[in-house]
């Protein structure tokens, strides 16, 4: 069985797609992208008697919130979904960050987060040098997160 290949992090993109009908929400590039954890509360129960051990319980999972830097578009869309959003609160979509090989191609994982809303959108600082419209940061806060390994 052949060595797996390590996952690298310089690699990656994201897509943004609508709620119930999928379609793709936005076409960016971003050099940064956080925030994909999850955290368990954990429960500490001690039993009366039993003062040598404890016994830890799941409890609740919480989310980070993705925050994706320096993107380069050209449109609009992000600045309209968040307008959405505000507009219409129920207004959800899910991301995908996809962990590419070094080829650019080769999908080597996936991050899918459901439920996705704008949180924070921030214009870069402009500069009449540059023709593409950017967005400095976007955060996203997300209900759940799964992660799909690549299919082998």
């Amino acid at each position: 069985m052949a060595d797996p290949i390590p996952f690298t992090t310089f690699n990656f993109s994201v897509e943004i797609n609508r709620g119930m009908d999928g379609k793709p929400l936005v076409n960016a590039a971003f050099s940064d992208c956080d925030g994909l954890e999850m955290t368990m509360e954990v429960k500490t129960i001690r039993e009366g008697g039993g003062n040598d051990r404890q016994i830890r319980l799941s409890g609740p999972v919480s989310y980070g919130q993705l925050t994706l830097k320096r993107g380069m578009t050209n449109s609009f869309d992000l600045w309209n979904w968040f307008r959405d959003s505000v507009a219409d609160p129920r207004l959800r979509a899910s991301t995908e960050v996809v962990l590419l090989a070094a080829d650019g191609r080769t999908v080597q994982a996936r991050f899918r987060l459901e439920r996705c809303v704008p949180v924070k959108l921030k214009a870069p600082a402009l500069n009449a040098k540059d023709g593409m419209v950017a967005i400095e940061e976007l955060q996203i806060a997300y209900e759940t997160m799964q992660f799909n390994p690549p299919q082998t």
